[in-house]
């Protein structure tokens, strides 16, 4: 049963109008009559089918997640003040944004730029791998959970975020979330994961950029067999977003694109380039009418130099300027100093002298004297 307008809050939050409605719940317009401000209420309608455990689990983990979202600073993260349980169920008070919600921002304008639906997408994934370090799942993602402003796109809607790692509620045999975003994976029963909320993303960006929903299904298990049909995702107006939203939608998780890659894809074609990689960049060069004229020069060049002192250089041009003054000779190109010399060092032979000298020293220390030359005695 949904609260009525003039419903007070924990004896705090008024609750004004309603702002906006969904399968979970209701957003209100409210006024915190403490701090005198204006906020935003979202009140959680839990399902009818939950059993009084389930429902006690489900109260406590939203109030739980609530609050460490609360933790998340990120300007593309909705501001959690506070997280209420009252009237058996939770109630979590936000922020108040004077924006849209994306799907209205389509309902009301047409499909998007591929450009401006890459800044969404970019900001929105922002949001996405701050909470999913803090090991938050949103499981939820979808255009009317994405308020957009001029300059600014913000995820909201964090009723239903999990702990990773959390028991979740599927074992009930309830798949929360909304039909056509919710991951291939959750619809066959598995754990929620980051790699579903970017799947998410890549369906909300689909709708944002081609006007519709991915293959036009109402229901999530529709949906679902379309994709496993294998017949190629439909984009008509996705452009350079196109790789991206392959690669966000792929049916293996293990393979889906990750949050890393399509942050820097999404970047590059929100700045007006396409989601490939960069060509390396390469110094301009100069124009041929730029360049000093062509020098023919031996091919070992510098090589193998003879001497470790720098040796004087030709001034630049010296063989044109010898061309020029006599155009009728061919110019000698000369070489020059230990260049292009390539032979092997030549061993000189050992001074005579010294091996005289060393025989001499020998024959000295070995033989008596009255065996050495007369030579030796002078």
């Amino acid at each position: 049963m949904r609260a009525p307008s003039g419903y007070q809050l924990a004896a705090r939050y008024r609750l004004v109008e309603p702002v906006g409605r969904g399968g979970m719940g209701t957003v209100w317009r409210a006024r915190d009559e403490l701090l005198d401000r204006e906020v935003a209420v979202k009140e959680v309608r839990l399902p009818l089918v939950l059993d009084e455990d389930l429902r006690a689990e489900l109260c406590a983990r939203t109030e739980r997640e609530g609050r460490a979202t609360a933790m998340v600073a990120h300007p593309s993260v909705i501001t959690v003040f506070d997280v209420i349980t009252e009237d058996d169920r939770p109630w979590i008070v936000m922020e108040l944004l004077r924006a849209q919600s994306l799907e209205e921002l389509v309902r009301r304008v047409g499909p998007l730029p591929p450009q401006r639906a890459a800044e969404i997408g970019r900001q929105v994934l922002g949001a996405l791998r701050a909470v999913h370090a803090k090991g938050i799942l949103h499981r939820d993602v979808k255009p009317s959970n994405v308020l957009v402003t001029d300059d600014r796109a913000v995820l909201t809607d964090f009723g239903l975020a999990a702990l990773e790692g959390d028991v979740s509620i599927t074992q009930a045999g309830i798949v929360l979330g909304s039909a056509g975003y919710i991951a291939p994976e959750r619809v066959l029963g598995a754990k929620a994961s980051p790699a579903a909320d970017l799947w998410s993303l890549g369906a909300t960006l689909y709708t944002a950029v081609e006007g519709r929903g991915l293959h036009g299904r109402r229901t999530a298990a529709a949906a679902l067999a379309a994709l496993t049909s294998g017949a190629p995702i439909p984009m008509e107006r996705a452009g350079p977003l196109a790789p991206v939203l392959r690669g966000l939608l792929q049916i293996d998780p293990d393979a889906r694109l990750d949050g890393v890659r399509a942050a820097v894809a999404l970047a590059r074609i929100a700045a007006g380039g396409t989601s490939e990689e960069p060509v390396a960049h390469r110094p301009m060069r100069p124009s041929p009418a730029a360049l000093p004229p062509a020098v023919r020069r031996p091919t070992h060049r510098g090589q193998h130099r003879a001497e470790s002192r720098p040796t004087p250089r030709t001034p630049p041009h010296a063989f044109q300027r010898e061309f020029r003054e006599d155009s009728a000779e061919v110019p000698v190109q000369r070489r020059r100093p230990a260049e292009g010399v390539h032979r092997k060092p030549v061993e000189r032979p050992k001074s005579r002298n010294s091996a005289v000298r060393v025989l001499r020293m020998v024959i000295q220390i070995l033989l008596p004297r009255r065996f050495w030359p007369k030579s030796f005695l002078n």
